[in-house]
């Protein structure tokens, strides 16, 4: 998608689409917002044909041949949906003001985003950092490496440090770490450090029940190597549900992980 502010340039005459309130099931909730321009859109307020009808309302206010402020709409057979529940929406004319309060609001969304570190960008790194690319996380890729730290989304940010296990303190609590690098000793440091910690929400390692198994003794002779250490270690990421060991597939499968272990944490941390 097309990142808000380049959108806000190119197309300065839009539509703000957003649901001011929902009651039942709906497809997305209060505070969801689209823009609609003549041509093209940025966002989704859920989809279906009452999105549809949001648009074309918006394009008429565009062309001004009417179009209304706002739209109470019935997610139901009626408009051909099955949600069952309904959608309040509102429908404001870009100004530079209006402009303003997106970005801000954007900005402090993209503060708010739970930190993912991949250490290692070989080919299942590039593979993670481009599944993880279009969801609400904030993604960095450290390497050793300065070569390997291409071919990343634009998105992504990127990290060339000598050691990169002194990082891993400093990732805020709810974070994520993913261990991907050319070097299993240093795997191993980088999870010992993550491991220390006890307010990550995931720290995976790429690898195999054997390279577990050697992660566990190297623990124990460096002196760690608690239950709840290892309890707490993906290893290997991506699960058993499909056997496929293709780096697009192993990063879907632990892209879904991460953002299972995410919400797991978020609700821990709300009750």
């Amino acid at each position: 998608m097309t990142e808000l502010p380049t959108f806000l340039a190119t197309h300065p005459d839009s539509i703000l689409v957003d649901i001011t309130g929902t009651q039942g099931s709906t497809p997305r909730e209060a505070g969801t917002f689209m823009l609609v321009s003549q041509t093209t859109l940025w966002g989704t307020i859920g989809g279906g044909q009452f999105e549809f009808m949001a648009i074309r309302n918006a394009r008429e206010m565009l062309a001004g041949t009417g179009g209304a402020t706002t739209m109470d709409i019935p997610l139901g057979p009626e408009i051909g949906q099955c949600c069952g529940g309904r959608t309040q929406i509102r429908f404001r004319r870009l100004t530079q003001p209006l402009k303003n309060e997106l970005e801000a609001k954007l900005a402090g969304e993209i503060e708010r985003l739970p930190e993912v570190l991949l250490f290692g960008a070989g080919h299942v790194g590039r593979a993670l950092a481009a599944a993880l690319a279009p969801l609400p996380l904030s993604v960095t890729v450290v390497e050793t490496r300065q070569e390997e730290l291409t071919n990343l989304p634009v998105q992504t940010t990127t990290r060339l440090v000598p050691m990169p296990e002194a990082l891993v303190k400093d990732i805020p609590a709810g974070g994520a770490v993913v261990i991907l690098t050319h070097d299993h000793a240093l795997d191993f440091l980088i999870a010992r450090e993550a491991l220390e910690r006890t307010d990550l929400a995931y720290t995976g390692m790429i690898g195999s029940a054997t390279k577990r198994a050697t992660f566990t003794n190297w623990l124990s002779r460096e002196g760690g190597g608690e239950g709840s250490w290892l309890e707490r270690l993906t290893l290997p990421i991506g699960g058993a549900a499909v056997r496929d060991k293709r780096p697009e597939v192993i990063a879907a499968m632990t892209a879904a992980e991460i953002l299972t272990a995410l919400a797991a944490y978020r609700m821990r941390s709300s009750s």
